[in-house]
């Protein structure tokens, strides 16, 4: 919504700066986008008088002229000289003078002291196109000899009126007019609101034109239709103080007629039309529903066919015009327009609103009508227009004509002074409530209030202790604190799993991964890529085709930012994700992860040649490292019983017991790097933070450190196996041997290939443990560590065929 501080000034008595009153429409719910105020761009022109202009010595096209500058309106006067091209520069002119340092807006330039042609130049006497007033430059502005000296050009020429810029929210409709916002203000104590007269203009002759509203439209569309013929007007441009508003919030003048019903629109938010009486055909004007397929050229020059149901307003020929949104070219006024029918309605928001945007077409008659203008004052706009019509162009109106009736609004809601306290904690006086109310319009009659009509979006009691507030200024809220229930330190509010998800997204980012928060819809193809796309998590209302799905795993949505990233030139990276996965519809089939994605190379170039491609093992490392921040046991098993999307021989997957799978680790199938255009390796975990155990004792300390004081002993083991056996086997084996005194098993070395099927023989392979044993309460004697070394060995044997090589 645009005006201008004059504009606001004819609904609004007050004395208040523009300052203050941009404050306050802020503070009202107005947000303030944009002032545009002349002074800043114009106010250092000031009226100045040529003493004298002579001939320049060294330029027949040049003018040495002396300039009579005042400081201010009769203030202290200075001489400057000024060199000047105007062909009309002469002494005695009085025009307007553009000190040095001056910005001149229709050029671009700083005004700087000159010298031209070897003669001293201190400013500039300016043209209307360097103001921007116009594009005539053929000569510097002359104003007449009585004009004030040394007062500033935009006073003077009555230029001096900010435009303020304010974005209205689509539940307040009657800020979309000037007289709604001046409304506020007065409410606010920033002034008084004007009293509009409404005077009737009585009709000087029956009306030629009659109007129906289709019964269907009255019932749900057009409750109220009305309009009067004014003939004899002479349509030829509007005065140039209506040019001027128009202007200045962006609109361009057209002619008398069509200004008027512009400016009605913008200053009371009453949305006018006006169709030439020589291009209507018939007695009467009808107001129905389309019967589909009707066309008509619009004043935007563009061609809309109707649907079935839009509303229409038609003569005898066929549709003039798109009811609430746009008239019709075909009876559109011109400067030959003698008779003019004015049209003031009521239309519905809904049912205009579902054709402007049937027929993408906007228009500021469309905007306002969508967000219910006042039903009540139909009939006083169509009078005031009448008024204005007959001021600027002349002529007389006939008799108004009418079908259908001011819609109904009045609705009442109880008044509760006591209720602004307890919904927005302000302390306000009743008397202060009530007179806030009564400023906007309200009635009051004892506890109850009735909106008035231009307030459509009042609809409880709940949006009365908003006016109030509103008016009153939420920025005088204070905070408070809320009571607290006990004393004392207040116990904590985190569940366990929310401290684990902490925990584990403090973990991935101090190991340097960068955390990616995605959508948790993927489309049909990732989700069964990674185990899902069934039609339990499929959505019935998807917001895009690429979001169809929920996600049965973090890896799509990483995936993606890895690919996002790589087409962008950054080819490393670790990224990590904590959020829901979903294996099904209902409520219980949701868990939460916490996925990572290693990229690339795993340290930056350096001359020490630490830079390597990721590997899996950098993968189980953090996976392991997360699992050990959320508290899961030391001695996990790991096997390979991983998803699909991991390659098959060079992944695993983190368990405690068989059957609990706490992560699972390792490289990203080619096939899932392929279909989302990953180059070069790339390595991945997940863990499940609620398969982690809980603690059996809830303790906020750390566990204590248990040292020992007896010395370790470790004891080596070289197996012959098969060459298909796995490590992980062996080692799992050992550690079962004897679990108490079994502190750690590792693998050291391998001995594979021809060499070693020559001595073991052929498919067999060689591989060597270390067994680390520590003893409990006393040291082990040779016999137990014999013991225990032949469970080991008896343990791999089972396992995985082993023998000890000799």
């Amino acid at each position: 919504m645009k005006f201008t501080l004059s504009w606001l000034k004819d609904h609004l008595e007050t004395e208040a700066s523009l300052d203050a009153i941009l404050e306050a429409l802020t503070d009202l719910g107005l947000e303030v986008e944009d002032v545009v105020d002349p002074a800043a761009r114009l106010g250092a022109f000031r009226i100045a008088r040529i003493i004298e202009a002579a001939p320049h010595p060294d330029a027949d096209r040049l003018r040495l002229c002396r300039v009579e500058v005042l400081q201010g309106v009769g203030g202290a006067a200075e001489e400057v000289q000024v060199v000047c091209g105007a062909p009309n520069a002469r002494t005695g002119l009085v025009g307007v003078f553009a000190p040095v340092g001056t910005h001149i807006p229709g050029t671009g330039v700083d005004l700087k002291p000159g010298v031209i042609r070897g003669q001293a130049s201190n400013g500039m006497m300016c043209s209307e196109r360097e103001l921007e007033l116009s594009e005539e430059h053929d000569g510097i502005i002359e104003l007449p000899e009585d004009a004030p000296l040394g007062a500033r050009y935009i006073d003077y020429a009555g230029l001096n009126d900010p435009m303020i810029y304010v974005k209205v929210t689509p539940n307040r409709p009657d800020a979309l007019g000037v007289r709604g916002i001046a409304r506020d203000l007065a409410a606010r104590g920033l002034g008084v609101l004007k009293p509009l007269q409404v005077v009737a203009v009585p009709g000087a002759f029956d009306s030629p034109l009659r109007v129906e509203i289709d019964p269907v439209l009255k019932a749900k569309g057009c409750p109220l239709f009305m309009g009067r013929v004014i003939r004899g007007v002479t349509n030829g441009p509007s005065p140039v103080w209506l040019q001027r508003r128009l202007k200045a919030i962006g609109l361009r003048p057209i002619s008398a007629l069509v200004d008027v019903t512009n400016f009605f629109t913008f200053a009371l938010n009453r949305p006018l039309h006006v169709f030439d009486m020589a291009k209507v055909s018939g007695e009467v004007l009808r107001i129905h529903p389309a019967d589909g397929g009707e066309e008509v050229l619009a004043l935007d020059g563009k061609t809309y066919r109707l649907a079935p149901g839009m509303m229409a307003i038609s003569d005898a020929t066929g549709v003039e015009s798109i009811a609430g949104i746009m008239g019709g070219e075909h009876s559109g006024c011109t400067e030959g327009t003698v008779d003019v029918f004015l049209e003031s309605a009521y239309w519905d928001p809904i049912t205009v609103a579902a054709t402007g945007r049937a027929l993408k077409v906007n228009s500021d008659a469309r905007y306002r009508f969508e967000r219910g203008v006042d039903p009540a004052f139909t009939g006083p706009g169509l009078e005031l227009a009448t008024r204005m019509i007959l001021d600027l162009c002349g002529g007389e109106a006939g008799a108004v004509v009418s079908d259908g009736a001011v819609p109904d609004t009045t609705r009442a809601y109880r008044f509760d002074p006591a209720r602004v306290g307890k919904l927005v904690g302000m302390d306000i006086p009743e008397a202060a409530q009530r007179a806030t109310l009564e400023a906007l319009g309200f009635t009051l009659v004892g506890d109850m209030a009735t909106p008035p009509s231009w307030r459509p979006d009042v609809l409880g009691e709940a949006d009365l202790v908003e006016e109030v507030a509103r008016v009153a200024s939420l920025s005088k809220l204070e905070g408070k604190p809320m009571p607290r229930v006990t004393t004392g330190v207040p116990a904590p509010i985190l569940t366990p799993m929310q401290r684990r998800e902490r925990l584990a997204r403090r973990m991935l980012a101090s190991l340097g991964y960068h955390e990616c928060v995605s959508y948790s819809f993927i489309d049909a193809a990732s989700a069964e890529l990674f185990g899902g796309g069934s039609e339990a998590v499929r959505l019935e209302n998807p917001i895009s085709s690429e979001m169809t799905h929920m996600r049965p795993d973090l890896m799509p949505g990483l995936l993606q930012a890895a690919a996002r990233n790589q087409a962008r030139g950054a080819m490393d990276m670790a990224l990590f994700e904590l959020g829901p996965v979903f294996s099904g519809g209902e409520p219980g089939e949701q868990a939460l992860h916490a996925t990572g994605l290693l990229v690339g190379a795993s340290a930056a170039r350096d001359p020490h040649g630490s830079r390597r491609t990721v590997d899996l093992y950098d993968a189980r490392a953090d996976a392991e490292a997360v699992l050990a921040a959320l508290g899961a046991p030391a001695r996990l098993q790991i096997d390979r019983n991983v998803a699909s999307w991991f390659h098959p021989g060079r992944a695993g997957r983190i368990t405690l017991g068989p059957k609990l799978e706490l992560a699972s680790y390792g490289e990203v199938h080619p096939r899932a790097l392929r279909a989302y255009g990953i180059k070069g390796n790339a390595v991945a975990f997940t863990v499940r933070p609620a398969a982690v155990p809980m603690p059996r004792n809830a303790v906020t300390t750390r566990a204590a450190l248990v040292l020992n004081d007896l010395q370790p002993v470790e004891r080596d083991f070289a197996f012959v196996l098969d060459a298909q056996a796995e490590a992980l086997t062996v080692v799992n084996a050992a550690l079962g041997a004897d679990k108490a005194l079994i502190d750690s098993v590792q693998v050291f070395d391998e001995f594979t290939g021809e060499k070693a099927e020559a001595q073991m023989g052929a498919g067999k392979k060689s591989l060597a443990i270390t067994v680390r044993l520590q003893p409990q309460g006393k040291s082990l004697t040779e016999d137990e560590i014999e013991a225990v070394s032949a469970k080991i060995i008896d343990k791999v044997n089972k396992a995985a065929g082993g023998v000890l090589r000799g």
